[in-house]
């Protein structure tokens, strides 16, 4: 292997290239095992190559909830959960839910309890902003 690592996103664009170029060969010539073996350990040796300049970039970072209406947004899109179903898990009617994530309506000690245990919610971030 000739580079070890990859120090730009224009060489990695290359490797790329080039890894498609294998690709393509393989699936011309009927598969993986077709290759030479020179083209064969270079697809290897790109491949991983390619893995570990991925592997390094740094992914978008989140932003953190600000308002106690945003982590509950969070933690709804965080369990893939409709509002319906939130209301049922947190015991609560859905026009209730509806009130309190358009700020129409404040949190009692109750649901700050079932906020904390049941959707795993800091207690501090809730008593913060609540």
């Amino acid at each position: 292997m000739k580079n070890t690592q990859i120090n730009s996103r224009n060489e990695y664009d290359l490797i790329m290239k080039r890894i498609e170029e294998l690709l393509q060969k393989s699936t011309q010539i009927g598969g993986f095992d077709k290759l030479s073996k020179e083209d064969s350990l270079t697809l290897s040796e790109l491949s991983i190559l390619a893995e570990k300049y991925e592997d390094n970039i740094p992914l978008m970072p989140i932003k953190m909830p600000s308002s106690l209406t945003e982590m509950i947004r969070y933690k709804m899109f965080e369990m893939n959960l409709k509002q319906k179903q939130l209301a049922r898990i947190l015991e609560i009617s859905e026009a209730r839910i509806s009130e309190l994530l358009t700020g129409k309506r404040k949190i009692n000690i109750e649901l700050a309890k079932k906020l904390h245990s049941k959707l795993n919610i800091d207690a501090h971030f809730i008593l913060e902003l609540a």
